[in-house]
């Protein structure tokens, strides 16, 4: 079996990573669509250096395959710069293929993982970044309950202007499982 259900939703489960993955991640990483939003699209990706990468996240940390219900690969999310004295954590996330984009599979994760650390990690915020130009995820955040408690302006060089990095964060108590 590739993937294991770790944490299960309706429509998809969070894995463990899978290293043999490693090359769907290149492709989507070197994708302007998915990489722009997530500040790689400068970087060339290569095959070997996701496989570095997907080494080291298989085997540290809370890094999960976003999988669904028919085992089907279509993003991943973590939880990462976890502070166990502080309770606090970020979260990042992505959605590969342009079809598997707005049908709530994002805004699932972010259930999935928030209970997860929440409810198993004890952590107590949770926050994330996201430009100011993504809509799309920044309306799914605003769904799973995220707000903006600031912003760096004008930050990030994207599609030959600026945007502003949004920092949005949720409590444990703001959270409905």
């Amino acid at each position: 079996m590739k993937y294991f259900k770790k944490i299960i939703g309706e429509r998809i489960y969070l894995s463990p990573m899978n290293r043999d993955d490693a090359e769907i991640y290149t492709k989507w990483l070197n994708d302007k669509e998915v990489a722009i939003n997530l500040g790689h699209y400068a970087k060339v990706i290569s095959l070997n250096s996701e496989q570095k990468a997907l080494e080291e996240m298989t085997s540290d940390g809370y890094n999960f395959a976003i999988v669904k219900n028919n085992d089907t690969l279509i993003g991943n999310i973590s939880l990462f710069s976890i502070n166990h004295t502080s309770r606090s954590a970020v979260v990042g996330l992505f959605i590969g293929e342009k079809e598997n984009r707005s049908k709530g599979y994002g805004s699932e994760a972010l259930r999935l993982v928030l209970g997860y650390g929440f409810n198993t990690l004890n952590l107590h915020n949770v926050m994330l970044n996201v430009y100011s130009d993504n809509e799309q995820a920044i309306a799914c955040y605003k769904k799973v309950g995220f707000a903006e408690f600031g912003r760096r302006r004008e930050s990030y060089f994207k599609n030959g202007r600026y945007v502003d990095d949004v920092h949005m964060d949720i409590l444990d108590v703001e959270f409905c499982k």
